[in-house]
């Protein structure tokens, strides 16, 4: 229901309002399951490895960046940074609202919730992974833009892998607001929603 139904029936067409209430329910349930049912708390764990996760991330960052900034040179070389350059006030804004109402939701559901309740059905990690990735992408099939399911498939993959080897849903949502941060920044945003 939630990992694919529910995401497939947002393309259809009826009331906002009525998708809005099936998403926060979504969510009102994923926290119950994860605190009630699976046990979890919310706090920072004291055994995290900021030194290999920054590092890690690092890298894969400056691979990220160059991508896209020679896609935007490519395509839209007039929409490069645009929004930083002309609404710096909204860029900040938006950078903390998807942060604390996008990118930490959409890993409890995709990652924490995820991990805990069906790892344990895949006998490979790399179907396992796939899987993940394949599912995260379709929470975007609402785009209807084939590029959006691209880079969301190929960033469920690598946040996939930092949950798996972390176990840290801080860590990866931090990863993930980071590869969003710089779409939005670089003047991808519009393809994910962001207002520009």
């Amino acid at each position: 229901m939630i990992f694919i139904i529910l995401p497939v029936s947002f393309i259809l067409n009826y009331p906002f309002l009525v998708k809005a209430l099936l998403a926060v329910s979504g969510f009102v349930y994923v926290v119950y399951i994860l605190v009630k049912v699976e046990g979890n708390e919310f706090k920072v764990a004291p055994n995290l490895r900021w030194k290999s996760f920054c590092t890690g991330v690092f890298v894969k960052f400056i691979i990220i960046a160059v991508l896209t900034i020679a896609y935007m040179l490519l395509t839209a070389k007039s929409d490069l940074f645009h929004v930083l350059y002309q609404k710096p006030k909204l860029w900040v804004i938006i950078l903390f609202a998807y942060a604390m109402f996008s990118v930490y939701p959409q890993e409890l559901i995709y990652r924490t919730l995820y991990f805990q309740r069906y790892a344990s059905f895949f006998k490979s990690k790399s179907l396992f992974v796939f899987i993940n990735a394949s599912v995260f992408s379709m929470a975007h099939l609402f785009y209807r833009n084939p590029l959006v399911l691209l880079m969301t498939f190929l960033g469920g993959i690598l946040f996939a892998m930092t949950y798996d080897r972390t176990k840290s849903t801080l860590l990866v949502s931090i990863e993930h607001a980071i590869y969003g941060f710089w779409l939005f920044t670089v003047g991808m945003g519009h393809m994910l929603g962001f207002p520009d």
